[in-house]
């Protein structure tokens, strides 16, 4: 095999030296534009310098004078202040809440236990917000919470600073400012549901549910796919939303029927919920004495739960919780307000036209005999005093001394018109109404989509 080998080479050898003698310029031309081919090449990705690893390396440190263009005030500006934000809770001490704000700082902590307005920080409602500054040493600066005083369109800002001479606390009065907050939702299940469902306040379903409670049962009459819009105020302090207002209008689809009300109030009159055609909704009796409830034993017979036999239930029974705020369903004048045998706690109220109403198992009476009431005013809370077996509140009405069924009677009652003066002004408001409760459903249509 190698002697074979060696042959194949001697002959290619042989080959080469015949072409070169034959075609020596042909031959070395080639040979020349193969080199110039090389030579491009290699120029092209040879390095212009020596490997940055082969280079020697050397430290050079230098001292900087940096006084020629650092000030003093420059220097004294490098402490920061730190923002913080947190909730009152229940249990909550000075020293737990300044941990959860990141405050170290024993001096604050002393002066919210000590300080007498400081303390009404903690002594109120939990579920404040609390904003806190502090410097980089976790020490307090300022803190500063709002909160609402009472149902009211005012609220009271609590304001403690760091100073040179100390911590000083201020309790500062302002005024809520209302905005308007549009929502919409669609029922899938209950109205709650679908109010939380689109981070609507539970006050506002309530007033939802007052508002269209004569036409609508909203515990029987709801479907699936039920639509309803509405705008309310927002009531802000400094910008912080504190509490919801008034339901200011509202639309509700209910199985296919449209209901519609905006709210208007004349100069020197209470104000009331009108269509926006400018029939009114207001009527002169409530549909019920308390805001949302369940009616557990309607008006005529049944079985009496202490008695035992089947007698004639003379009202109807709202289930609610004890300390549930009771109202009066129309204007008129406290005739009775003490206990009365079964009734236990009972308030009696007699309206135009000789008609009385009645609210009887009350845990606390808010009036007293010959007091002036208006519609919608809370005279009382539920309770479950004289004979009863639970929470609850029995309510009675009376035409000329006769028992009347008190869900008929709120149906049939008549509608207050509006005065005729201000249907320009009304008008004005509606239009505006409209505009805003058109945006607030094509907001629910667009995220529908």
């Amino acid at each position: 095999m190698i002697r074979s080998l060696l042959h194949s080479l001697t002959q290619v050898a042989d080959a080469t030296r015949h072409s070169l003698a034959r075609h020596p310029r042909r031959i070395m031309s080639g040979i020349g534009v193969l080199l110039l081919g090389t030579g491009v090449t290699a120029f092209g990705i040879a390095p212009l310098a020596p490997d940055a690893s082969d280079l020697p390396v050397r430290q050079v440190v230098e001292v900087i004078d940096t006084s020629a263009f650092i000030s003093s005030s420059l220097l004294g500006a490098t402490e920061f202040v730190l923002f913080r934000s947190e909730v009152t809770r229940r249990d909550d001490t000075a020293q737990s809440l300044l941990q959860r704000l990141g405050v170290v700082d024993s001096e604050a902590q002393g002066f919210l236990r000590n300080d007498p307005t400081a303390r009404q920080l903690l002594q109120g409602r939990a579920g404040r917000l609390v904003t806190v500054e502090t410097n980089d040493r976790q020490e307090l600066q300022r803190l500063t919470s709002r909160w609402v005083a009472g149902d009211d369109r005012q609220f009271s800002r609590l304001v403690i600073e760091n100073s040179t001479s100390g911590f000083k606390s201020r309790l500062e009065t302002g005024e809520l400012t209302a905005s308007a907050r549009l929502a919409s939702g669609v029922i899938r299940s209950s109205l709650f549901a679908a109010t939380d469902a689109a981070n609507i306040p539970d006050p506002v379903a309530v007033q939802l549910a007052e508002m269209f409670s004569s036409d609508i049962d909203f515990r029987r009459d709801l479907r699936q796919g039920d639509r309803f819009s509405v705008v309310y105020e927002s009531l802000e302090a400094d910008g912080e939303s504190m509490r919801t207002g008034r339901v200011l209008s509202a639309e509700f689809i209910n199985n296919g029927r449209k209901h519609e009300g905006v709210w208007f109030e004349e100069p020197g009159q209470r104000g009331a919920y009108y269509g926006f055609n400018g029939e009114s909704s207001r009527k002169f009796y409530l549909s019920s004495p308390l805001e949302f409830s369940r009616v557990s034993s309607g008006y005529g017979m049944r079985f009496h739960p202490i008695s035992g036999v089947n007698k004639a239930h003379l009202g109807v029974d709202y289930a609610a919780p004890t300390g549930t705020p009771v109202r009066t369903i129309g204007d008129g004048v406290v005739e009775f307000a003490g206990v009365q045998r079964g009734y236990g706690n009972v308030i009696y109220i007699r309206h135009r036209s000789n008609q009385t109403t009645v609210f009887a198992h009350l845990s606390r009476i808010g009036v007293r005999q010959g007091q002036k009431v208006s519609q919608g005013e809370m005279i009382g809370n539920v309770g479950s005093t004289g004979a009863s077996t639970g929470p609850h509140l029995h309510f009675e009405f009376r035409n000329n001394g006769i028992p009347q069924d008190p869900l008929a009677i709120a149906r049939q009652s008549e509608s207050i018109p509006i005065n005729p003066t201000a249907r320009a002004r009304f008008d004005a408001v509606a239009q505006l109404q409209r505009v805003q409760l058109n945006a607030a459903a094509s907001v629910q249509q667009a995220s529908a989509e």
